[in-house]
């Protein structure tokens, strides 16, 4: 797959690699996100790259020093008995500045408890000739390193990089496709690169979910699982919650009830979910996140979202050979599912933009009662960030709408909402094609929301 983007994320690594002065960097994120990828483009052929296992420490010390041998002539014909004169022995050979990169650092950690402090004493001393990068996927373990006061590494670091998910004009891009198709495939693949090379390797994009994810030999069948054991010891109480939001459980009441558990038992998990960005919280615009009791949990990732939507209620069958019957379901309900996805990106895209002479802060949705009788619901509110202008949308991802009918109607709604008064309403539509009455104003498609996130 052709490497796109992270473009800012080189170009902060490089400066600090461009330092005489030996700097100290720290890479992590989800798997699957390309962290490997991107530090094998900014290294040298002269630097060291390692991939640590889940091997004892003395295994993956002899491991590295044949690796660091292949800059270093001779250096694995010695035999290293703890990780502290290895790092000595290198500083004492190398004569030119290089970096040296340990990645899934979390194995070594693993293994040699004591690995981090002793990197400690080797930044502090100031004496090394080497750049060190140390990258993990284990976001809590690496969190925990450099964020945690009480932890050895805290505050050492020249650079922090938490790799994230990739937006979907890259998707685009990597895919040559139109405008709604990405979309819809976003709504699937979501932004970790693996997922995009996994999907190119089939011609139909129904191909390629029977041959990841409704096959039960399926590289992606699994993939859920995978991600949770890097950060997390109850991966089974992670998965119910997955699986509850996935199939429309969205209240902390309700997946308390479903798991029969108090629900202040639950606030640790969910933190967790959520710093691990697999989870959020949703709040109608305008609510405090610390007072409202209105909020909603929804799963923030694309491929989580399917995979507990469709993949895992279908398990039985997929597991039966019956993976064109599920595929059957899924093409049915896919629209639908997609439309969620498609509001998202374009709160996100609404967030921050300049519209009518106004720009906008944060985009949410919003629900709730106008009156003792009426209920209402808006998938887009964004408040210029003057205060003296309310854009309101209405998202949709079918087939053929009249625009002019649902601007007048997204207009009388919006008079209504108790925080409009006052306030400038700019009614906008996001939709999936162009209106059948071809009115243009105010109007967004895909592709427009798609250049507005690049």
């Amino acid at each position: 797959m052709t490497f796109v983007d992270r473009t800012e994320e080189q170009s902060r690594i490089k400066k600090i690699l461009s330092n005489s002065k030996s700097g100290f960097i720290v890479v992590y994120g989800r798997r699957r996100c390309g962290k490997s990828t991107l530090l094998k483009r900014v290294l040298n052929e002269s630097d060291i790259y390692f991939m640590a296992d889940q091997a004892e420490s003395p295994q993956q010390i002899s491991l590295l020093a044949q690796s660091i041998a292949t800059k270093v002539p001779e250096f694995d014909q010695v035999k290293y008995p703890d990780w502290e004169s290895l790092f000595n022995m290198l500083n004492n050979r190398l004569t030119n500045p290089i970096t040296f990169c340990l990645d899934e650092f979390p194995y070594l950690v693993k293994s040699a408890p004591q690995l981090p402090a002793i990197i400690q004493k080797l930044i502090d001393k100031g004496e090394n000739r080497f750049h060190l990068i140390i990258c993990g996927s284990s976001q809590q373990l690496m969190q925990g390193l450099i964020i945690d006061s009480t932890a050895p590494l805290y505050g050492r670091a020249d650079l922090i990089l938490r790799i994230k998910p990739m937006k979907i004009p890259y998707l685009q891009e990597v895919l040559q496709c139109s405008a709604v198709e990405t979309v819809t495939e976003y709504s699937v693949w979501g932004g970790v690169p693996r997922y995009w090379e996994l999907r190119q390797q089939e011609t139909l994009f129904t191909d390629a979910l029977k041959t990841h994810l409704f096959s039960s030999f399926g590289i992606l069948i699994e993939e859920p699982l995978r991600l949770f054991i890097d950060d997390m010891r109850d991966t089974a109480q992670s998965y119910t919650i997955l699986s509850l939001i996935g199939n429309g459980v969205h209240r902390l009441s309700e997946i308390a009830a479903r798991l029969e558990k108090p629900s202040t038992s639950l606030a640790g998990p969910l933190d967790k979910l959520i710093q691990l960005g697999y989870i959020e919280r949703e709040l109608p615009f305008g609510e405090n996140l610390r007072n409202s009791k209105k909020s909603y949990y929804r799963i923030s990732d694309p491929f989580m979202s399917f995979y507990f939507s469709f993949v895992l209620p279908n398990r039985s069958l997929i597991e039966l050979d019956k993976g064109d019957l599920v595929m059957n379901q899924v093409v049915q309900r896919l629209s639908g599912y997609t439309s969620y996805w498609w509001e998202k990106l374009c709160r996100q895209a609404i967030s921050g933009s300049e519209i009518d002479g106004y720009t906008f802060g944060i985009a949410q949705s919003w629900w709730g009662n106008v009156s003792k009788t009426e209920r209402i619901e808006i998938d887009l509110i964004a408040e210029s960030i003057d205060g003296k202008a309310l854009l309101v949308g209405e998202c949709k991802w079918t087939e053929s709408e009249n625009a002019e009918r649902m601007l007048f109607e997204l207009e009388t709604k919006a008079e209504k909402l108790p925080f409009a008064q006052g306030k400038k309403i700019i009614p906008c539509l996001f939709l999936k094609n162009s209106p059948i009455d071809n009115f243009t104003q105010n109007i967004y498609l895909p592709n427009d929301i798609i250049m507005m996130l690049k």
